[in-house]
């Protein structure tokens, strides 16, 4: 049936014991449940559930509109269905400290294996366009520490994402880095870095593990895995693609249905009935209910 097998506390547990192997976690974003699934299916090593996305899924832009309550309930969603440690963006923790502290204890209880937290003021904006502004580097640590002190499992991820390369200069994102991991954060969201140098020098700086954020359309250029794994990087995050792919083909579609009034030429695109009920368990449903209705009821009953 479709759910997940594991705990919240084996997920978690998996997911620290994958940042310690040494190899490169590939982790790309869910769109929904079923996404989820699939990414699962295709052997990948987490699932990440961008706040971009979410606020697209609800036709917002990704300027801090969302909700922690929207975010923990589409967690929840989604851990439900896999079998994969999650990793979610809490963009700035929904407020201030105590708000960052209550929001790290709404995505253990949604099944997730850790979050982010970003050092942008709120509301934030994405992290790829111009015009950026960053909280003081005290600030961010003290949204840190209320999130480290609230968190119950300790193999819960806490990682830091810095937005201050674009603001402030790469040697001041490393150095608020650092603080934040000072501050108890287990590992580091370096965003829009721009080009492998960069990475690199992060690298040396950066003494925990660290997040390449493969997004397209953004400042940097795309890395393959090979590279990332060579420049010493732990997690390559793929936070839009799935987005990105499922709306064009939406959108194609529709184009292609208005103007020829038949979905006919669009049906080899399509995922066939007979394998989203594969992916859904449609037999193993039907087993399990057969195994709870196995009786008959007795005469007049």
């Amino acid at each position: 049936m479709l759910h997940t097998r594991t705990t919240p506390a084996e997920r978690r547990r998996a997911f620290r014991e994958r940042l310690a192997s040494g190899r490169l976690l590939r982790v790309p974003g869910a769109v929904n449940p079923l996404s989820a699934r699939l990414i699962q299916e295709t052997g990948f090593d987490a699932v990440y559930l961008s706040g971009a996305v979410l606020s697209a899924d609800l036709g917002l832009p990704d300027i801090g509109l969302t909700t922690a309550t929207e975010l923990a309930a589409r967690a929840q969603q989604i851990c439900r269905v896999t079998d994969l440690p999650a990793l979610i963006d809490a963009d700035t923790g929904f407020g201030g400290p105590l708000n960052a502290a209550r929001t790290v204890q709404l995505m253990e209880d949604a099944g997730l294996a850790g979050l982010h937290l970003e050092d942008q003021v709120n509301p934030k904006r994405c992290g790829h366009l111009d015009g950026k502004t960053v909280v003081s580097r005290e600030d961010m640590a003290r949204r840190i520490r209320a999130t480290a002190d609230a968190r119950r499992d300790p193999d819960f991820l806490l990682m830091a994402r810095t937005d201050a390369r674009a603001v402030e200069g790469l040697a001041a994102a490393m150095d608020r880095a650092k603080a934040y991991v000072d501050a108890g954060a287990d590992a580091v969201f370096p965003e829009a870095l721009a080009d492998e140098r960069e990475f690199e020098a992060f690298r040396a700086a950066v003494d925990v593990p660290l997040l390449a954020n493969m997004t397209e359309f953004g400042k940097g250029r795309l890395l393959d895995a090979r590279t990332l794994q060579d420049l010493g990087y732990n997690i390559a995050l793929y936070p839009v693609t799935l987005l990105r792919l499922a709306m064009g083909a939406v959108e194609d579609g529709l184009r292609t249905l208005a103007a020829e009034g038949s979905q006919e030429s669009l049906l080899p695109r399509m995922q066939t009935r007979s394998r989203l009920y594969e992916l859904l368990g449609y037999e193993e449903y039907t087993a399990f209910d057969a195994s709870v209705f196995d009786f008959t009821l007795p005469p007049g009953a």
